[in-house]
């Protein structure tokens, strides 16, 4: 029974995030301290303020999640602040038991003239690197008592941007003036897939995938088909933002269209009243194609509840949210935050959501366990991370013996 989980077991398992915003997941003190030094206005200086009125526990609407990353975005436009960002965002995510994490973020967003792509990520890269060290060096890794620490960076296009969202874009529509906004968006996609392949591959950096985030309804993501197949040709893993705020066929373009390894959401995957295409004339046939080849080519869900929740009215009474189908379907579905400050929530929050409000079963918990794990484009061979997915799954099993039966 579901309530035979306990919240200990939840936070003592190795978990995974593989879903989660650099920019969406900073701690408040670090925001507010941040602030004053690069004298950025906040509509508060104090946490308990920040929490009233930007990082809410209920939003009016998706522009209202998103404005709170207007203030994380300016305290992140230099490699210190970066890093330590990174830095703390490991050590959080560590002190609950998650043991890989997948962090993603838009380096387009922090490119400055004196602060370049390379030096954006590996700002980031760095001081998830400082924590991974501190960990896998300590005396619990060492004698066996607990599993190492991974992470890769995911770099995200972007559907839509404007010129005043970063100098980066500015000189970007400055010098494609003439051109169609649609070819505007483009054009950076395929930027950051070449930045990505040569940080990858020439660099050794252990930047892991390549993901396509932002509105979706008006800016599909086959615009981006080109990036998609340069990040394909060169053997870099992809995800997309896809069936988070429009239906099915959003989905399946990312399968079609963008080659993906993934699916950012995929909320609306079973939305038969969502699909707007007049030629699909059997829409029940569609949506049960489309969720079987999901299933069967294991094509990874990451779910976010609490941001699901709060950006999508109808999903606010977390049992109707998919997440049921999803599994009663046998997806491979992993549960991810999304944005820690943004949506006030950790991955033992959302599991315990699961858990509570979806009824997930102890079988199940540990089929997303798994998942989380497998479905990761872990930064080492194949072999390697067979060998850590195994190590992972002997600790669940240990604390699963040791705290449920």
């Amino acid at each position: 029974m579901a309530n035979a989980i306990s919240a200990e077991f939840v936070r003592r398992i190795p978990k995974t995030d593989i879903h989660l915003h650099l920019d969406g997941s900073l701690r408040l003190r670090t925001l507010i301290e941040l602030a004053k030094r690069k004298k950025v206005k906040l509509p508060s200086q104090t946490e308990d303020g920040l929490s009233r009125l930007v990082f809410k526990s209920h939003y009016k609407d998706l522009p209202d999640y998103l404005a709170g990353f207007a203030y994380t975005v300016a305290v992140m436009q230099d490699a210190e602040s970066i890093e330590r960002i990174a830095y703390e965002l490991a050590q959080d995510n560590l002190a609950e038991g998650v043991r890989y994490i997948e962090v993603r973020f838009a380096p387009q967003l922090h490119i400055r003239d004196e602060f370049d792509m390379e030096q954006v990520v590996r700002a980031c890269c760095d001081g998830l690197a400082r924590a991974q060290r501190e960990h896998n060096n300590s005396r619990a890794v060492k004698n066996g008592a607990d599993i190492p620490f991974h992470f890769g960076v995911i770099l995200c296009a972007l559907r839509y941007f404007h010129a005043g969202m970063s100098p980066y874009y500015a000189k970007l529509f400055a010098v494609m003036r003439y051109a169609a906004p649609a070819r505007v968006f483009a054009a950076a996609s395929m930027e950051l897939a070449r930045a990505t392949v040569y940080l990858a591959r020439s660099l050794g950096l252990p930047v892991v995938g390549f993901d396509l985030a932002g509105a979706e309804a008006g800016y599909p993501a086959g615009d981006h088909k080109s990036a998609y197949q340069f990040a394909h040709k060169n053997f870099i893993r992809k995800t997309v933002h896809a069936g988070e705020a429009y239906g099915p066929e959003s989905i399946f373009q990312a399968m079609t269209d963008c080659y993906t390894n993934r699916i950012g959401h995929g909320t609306w995957l079973f939305a038969t009243d969502m699909v707007r295409d007049p030629n699909i004339t059997d829409r029940e046939a569609y949506v049960q194609h489309l969720a079987e080849y999901v299933a069967a080519q294991r094509i990874g869900i990451e779910v976010c509840l609490t941001s699901n929740a709060q950006t999508q009215s109808k999903l606010r009474n977390f049992a109707r949210h998919p997440l049921r189908q999803m599994l009663d379907h046998n997806l491979s579905v992993s549960i991810c935050t999304d944005n820690r400050l943004v949506s006030n929530t950790t991955v033992t929050d959302e599991l315990l959501i699961a858990i509570n409000k979806v009824n997930l079963t102890q079988k199940e918990l540990s089929h997303i366990i798994a998942a989380g794990f497998k479905a990761s484009f872990f930064p080492g061979t194949y072999t390697e991370k067979r060998k850590y997915v195994r190590q992972a799954l002997d600790r669940y099993e240990q604390l699963e013996r040791e705290l449920l039966n």
